[in-house]
């Protein structure tokens, strides 16, 4: 579903929250699919049975029961003992990231709050109100 809205719309925001230290980053840019090689690297790095799992699952479908969800896997399995090639359908997204927002937490509510806005090529910097 998110691979098919990327699609329509190829922009995302992302963030990163470390509660303990009263942190975070938020990343926002444009969607890209990741290169081939790429997909093809990190397909590999991931375990057997979930490189299974990327061939039986039709990822966010609705499916009748698990039976025939682990049915496909083990099918693919027979087919594919050794090494399981990546599926044409799946693959990575890179976020090109246009803006980067720095935050630190203060228990005073005066949080920092430093931006980095890309413009013509250069990355402006930018301290925002908390």
């Amino acid at each position: 579903r998110k691979g098919r809205s990327l699609e329509l719309n190829p922009f995302a925001a992302m963030t990163f929250f470390w509660p303990e230290l009263e942190r975070q980053v938020r990343v926002e840019g444009r969607v890209g699919r990741l290169a081939e090689k790429l997909s093809d690297e990190y397909f590999e790095s991931r375990p057997y049975q979930s490189r299974l799992g990327a061939w039986a699952s039709a990822q966010s479908e609705v499916i009748p029961n698990k039976a025939g969800l682990v049915a496909k896997a083990a099918a693919v399995g027979l087919k594919h003992p050794l090494h399981v090639p990546r599926p044409p359908h799946w693959g990575g997204y890179i976020v090109i990231p246009d803006l980067i927002e720095f935050w630190q937490g203060r228990p005073s509510r005066l949080h920092d709050r430093i931006q980095y806005r890309l413009l013509d090529g250069g990355w402006i910097r930018e301290r925002l109100s908390p």
